[in-house]
């Protein structure tokens, strides 16, 4: 008897945390549309000078820019 009611105890303590385990779908409640990046802010404050709204050209040689002072190899000399 003693041995039976510690195999029952195990299956559901498995099943518990199996259970446990299970992840809820998250949905966000609203979709907005999307735009493109260089698009932008027209807030002066989240704009770097040098890069015009919704100016795609500025945009990529800004984002080069931003690639390059991140680059170990030009930040640092021999």
């Amino acid at each position: 008897m003693k041995q039976s009611m510690k195999h029952v105890m195990l299956i559901v303590s498995a099943g518990a945390l199996l259970a446990a385990c299970g992840e809820k779908p998250q949905v966000s409640g609203s979709r907005k549309a999307d735009v493109a990046a260089f698009q932008g802010s027209s807030t002066a404050a989240y704009t770097v000078q040098g890069w015009k709204v919704g100016d795609a050209t500025s945009w990529e040689a800004q984002m080069k820019s931003r690639a390059q002072a991140q680059d170990e190899r030009t930040r640092t000399s021999p």
